[in-house]
């Protein structure tokens, strides 16, 4: 049974930072990359970045240099760091796969707000 339990979200100053947790179930973890996405009102849900089993990583130009992507095998957890955050980073964030399954967690709010 799949699930994807998203937290560390809240509310930051510009230039502020955040470190979102996700925990994953699912016997796809350490074989597949495991990504971070996010969405604001009217948007569609956008790549952020993702990790490959063998430690690879990509970002998206919006958050490349800012953010971080990280994954704990041992405990079925992937991490994003988010630093010098800005006003247009506000956006539920999830994690998934990459490609992404049918199945997505609640997400964890980011408001990056004066």
């Amino acid at each position: 049974q799949v699930q994807l339990v998203e937290s560390g979200g809240g509310l930051v100053q510009p230039g502020g930072s955040l470190r979102l947790s996700c925990v994953a179930s699912g016997d796809f973890f350490g074989r597949v990359p495991m990504a971070w996405y996010r969405q604001s009102p009217g948007t569609q849900r956008e790549l952020v970045a993702y990790i490959a089993p063998g430690g690879s990583t990509w970002y998206a130009d919006f958050v490349k240099g800012r953010f971080t992507i990280s994954e704990d095998n041992a405990k079925n957890t992937v991490a994003l760091h988010l630093s010098n955050l800005k006003p247009e980073d506000t956006a539920v964030y999830y994690c998934n796969t990459r490609p992404y399954l049918r199945y997505w967690g609640q997400g964890t709010q980011v408001t990056v707000s004066s």
